[in-house]
Formats: C-alpha cells, sequence, structure tokens
C-alpha cells in the first residue's frame, strides 16, 4: 500500500532526527570533560603527595645536619615502644658510685673492713623451751591430814632449806607422838626391871630365868621406841612441839623459790595434797625438738648456745640427754639442756633458739653478715673507693649468721662497708631517682 507522506509530516520527521543528533553529541561531550577533569585531580594528587615528600625529605636533611653539628639527638620511645640503640650510641645507666669523704662516712657510722678467710660453723638452730631442774624442784605434800593453822611462804618467795612454810593441825601426828612417849616410858620401866632382875641373880637370890625375861622385855622396848621414833622422822616431825602434840610442820626440802601453793589458812588437806612447788632455780633445763634429721649433729656432753627469743639474752649450755624415741605426733625426739641461771634470768616457759653446731669449714673470702644488702633483687656489698663507694654484686656460699662467706664477686683484702651499709643503700636510691627525673 503506497503511502503518500506530506511535506508537513516530512518536515516534522527530519526535525527530530537533527534533534536527536544533537543531543547525543551533547552527551558525549559531557562525559569526555569528567574524564579529563578526573585525570586533571589525580594529577595534583600525586604532585601534592611527592610535594610533602619532599618537604619531609628537606626536613630530614635539614636534621641531619644539625645532628652533624650538634650531636646526634636521641628519638623518644614511644609508651610501650621497645628503643632501638643505634651504633655507636652510649647507654644510659645508674649511677652506682656513692661520693662520701672519711668524714662523712665516720658522721653516718659506716665502717670498712677487709675480706679475708674465716672458720664458718655450720649450725643447726633448734627450738626449745625454758623448764624447771626436775632434779631440783620438790612438790611438797604435808604426809599427814589436818587443817591449816598457818601459812608462812608466799608465791615467788625464795626460802631455805628446813624453813617452816606451814602448820597444820593434825590428829594422826598427835597419835604418833603418844606412841612414841608411851613406848619411852615403857622403855625407861623395862630398863629400871632389867637392872633389879639381874642384881637378884648376881646374888643368887633370884631365878635365871626372871633375869632373861627382863631383859627380853627391855630390847622390846627399845624397838619399840625405834620404830615411833622413825615413824616421825619419816613424816618430817620431831618428837615434841611447842605448839602441842598435834601441830605438824612443814618444812622446805632445800634451798629454792616457792613456785606454786595450793593452801589458806583454815582449809583441810589431805595427806598427799601437793601444796607447795619448790624449785631450786640456779639451774634450769632447756628441753629441745630435735627433728629425725638432725638427731647426728646434737650429742651429750656437747656445749650449745641458747639465745631467748622474748629478749637479747645468750648463754652456754651443756646437753645432757638426748631421747632415743621418735614422737609419733611431732616426729621428733627430745633433748635437754643443763642451763645455769645465776640472775634468775632464765624463766621456766621461755621460748629459746637452742644453736648446735653440726661441723666448721674454711672460707678463703668471708664478710660480714651485716654488710649484705640487696638491690634490684641483686645481693651486693660497698666497696670502698677512693672518693667513695660502690656498689659490687656477690654471690654468697655458707653462713653461720654472723659471717658469709663469698664465693664470686669479691677477692680477699678486699675493702668493704661492714656495718650501716644500709645509710649507702638508701644514697643510692636517692641518686638513682634523681638521675631519673
Amino acid at each position: 500500500m503506497k503511502t503518500n507522506l506530506t511535506k508537513k509530516q516530512f518536515l516534522s520527521i527530519a526535525a527530530i532526527l537533527v534533534l536527536g543528533a544533537l543531543l547525543g553529541a551533547l552527551i558525549l561531550n559531557m562525559g569526555g570533560t569528567s574524564s579529563v577533569e578526573a585525570k586533571e585531580q589525580g594529577h595534583s594528587k600525586e604532585n601534592a603527595e611527592a610535594g610533602h615528600k619532599d618537604e619531609h625529605a628537606e626536613a630530614g636533611h635539614k636534621e641531619g645536619k644539625a645532628g652533624g653539628q650538634h650531636g646526634e639527638e636521641k628519638r623518644a620511645a614511644k609508651p610501650g615502644e621497645k628503643r632501638e640503640e643505634k651504633p655507636g650510641e652510649k647507654r644510659e645507666e645508674k649511677p652506682s658510685k656513692i661520693a662520701l669523704n672519711e668524714a662523712q662516712a665516720k658522721a653516718a657510722g659506716i665502717t670498712v673492713s677487709t675480706a679475708g678467710a674465716a672458720n664458718i660453723n655450720t649450725v643447726v638452730t633448734l627450738p626449745g623451751e625454758i623448764r624447771y631442774n626436775e632434779d631440783r624442784t620438790a612438790h611438797v605434800v604435808p604426809r599427814l591430814g589436818g587443817v591449816v593453822e598457818r601459812v608462812l611462804a608466799d608465791l615467788g618467795q625464795g626460802v631455805k632449806k628446813g624453813q617452816v612454810l606451814a602448820v597444820i593441825a593434825s590428829t594422826g601426828l598427835s597419835e604418833q607422838r603418844s606412841e612414841l612417849l608411851t613406848a619411852q616410858k615403857r622403855l625407861s620401866l623395862a630398863r629400871t626391871t632389867f637392872e633389879r632382875e639381874k642384881k637378884l641373880w648376881e646374888d643368887k637370890i633370884s631365878a635365871e630365868q626372871d633375869y632373861l625375861q627382863a631383859r627380853q622385855a627391855m630390847q622390846e622396848a627399845e624397838i619399840a621406841v625405834q620404830n615411833a621414833r622413825q615413824k616421825l622422822e619419816a613424816l618430817g616431825a620431831s618428837a615434841t612441839s611447842a605448839r602441842g602434840l598435834n601441830s605438824y610442820e612443814v618444812r622446805a626440802p632445800f634451798d629454792g623459790m616457792v613456785m606454786e601453793k595450793h593452801l589458806s589458812l583454815g582449809e583441810a588437806v589431805k595427806e598427799d595434797a601437793s601444796i607447795f612447788t619448790i624449785s631450786d632455780l640456779s639451774t634450769v633445763w632447756a628441753e629441745v625438738a630435735v627433728p629425725a634429721k638432725d638427731l647426728n649433729a646434737i650429742r651429750v656432753g656437747e656445749k650449745v648456745v641458747v639465745n631467748a627469743t622474748a629478749f637479747d639474752a645468750k648463754a652456754t649450755g651443756t646437753v645432757a640427754y638426748v631421747g632415743s624415741l621418735i614422737g609419733e605426733q611431732t616426729r621428733t625426739a627430745k633433748a635437754r639442756v643443763s642451763l645455769a641461771n645465776p640472775n634468775m634470768a632464765w624463766r621456766p616457759g621461755l621460748f629459746v633458739n637452742v644453736e648446735v653446731v653440726s661441723g666448721q669449714t674454711e672460707a678463703p673470702v668471708a664478710i660480714s653478715a651485716e654488710a649484705i644488702q640487696t638491690i634490684e633483687n641483686k645481693t651486693t656489698v660497698f666497696l670502698s673507693v677512693p672518693g667513695g663507694f660502690v656498689a659490687q654484686e656477690v654471690t654468697l656460699g655458707r653462713s653461720n649468721g654472723k659471717v658469709v662467706e663469698v664465693t664470686k664477686g669479691l677477692q680477699a683484702g678486699a675493702p668493704y662497708v661492714s656495718t650501716n651499709s644500709f645509710i649507702l643503700k638508701s644514697e643510692l636510691g636517692k641518686a638513682g631517682a634523681e638521675h631519673a627525673h
């Protein structure tokens, strides 16, 4: 079918085509412009970064020049960053020398000694406790029941042998004394009868049988008197008393001190009651607990050193006994040290430490234990040098508490601070703190 386009329609189609071509050209032109701008921006950024690098390089070059003129400066490390040392860089060290002249050291009480050889005793320290000397301790009993009439001794009082401690009224004693008196009267009569019968028999007036019977009666009376007297002696009572037949005097068995008292005026006591404890404190015992591993170190007759734990006191004693059995619970054996106590300083109940020498060795280099200090977890002593003192790390060996062997870090003849070395430790700490700031 043939279509006839009018002139007007043809012009419209042509206008639309021209308009489409113009729009396409415009779009292509805008895309090209954006690409060029992006490229230009990229080039600008690269140029800026290159310029920034050039500035840093120039600054570094300037710093290098300044370092060459004034010495290389150290870069401060950031927190937590480990600083790397540059070759040839001097490491910062804490000051170790303490500048003190002789007058200043003397004013601070610092004493300098010389390290040298010494004999070091290997000492075993054992815990112990002061006890009564049981060989010189008595628990006084009345031996007769009765009522207390008088109490003449008090706690802590020193008493002499035979001194009256208390007076007890006892009916049993009255009977014993009456028995003695009766026996003595009978003996007196028997002797008179014997003398008469003997004379009659010698004069042939009486028979020999009467004489023999009188002699037997006299001998029996003597035995009765002797028996009554020995009963009183066993009780510690005299045959007579100015206070009466029933008055019983309780006396001290030896010189000592009243440690315990268990009676009062008017109290009824039994014959086996412990009314006083008397102890002679001129000598005491130190009871020691000895572990099984140290039994070979302590022997009977050996000299030991006893130190009080509550105060400054020391004495020398002798081992008097070492137990043969080890306790099931404590796993220790008992030992006993006899200790003189002239000034009554060693009181029963006081805890002590007993030092036993288990061996002796010679140390080539030894120093005073007081000289040892710990600095930064290192065992240190201070050596005397011209113009002051320096800290020296050492390795220690054997020790007896007073003298310590030095196995490394110190030679014989070296001058070291033996007393008040803690003052130098304090000064070294102050110097280190100031240097750090």
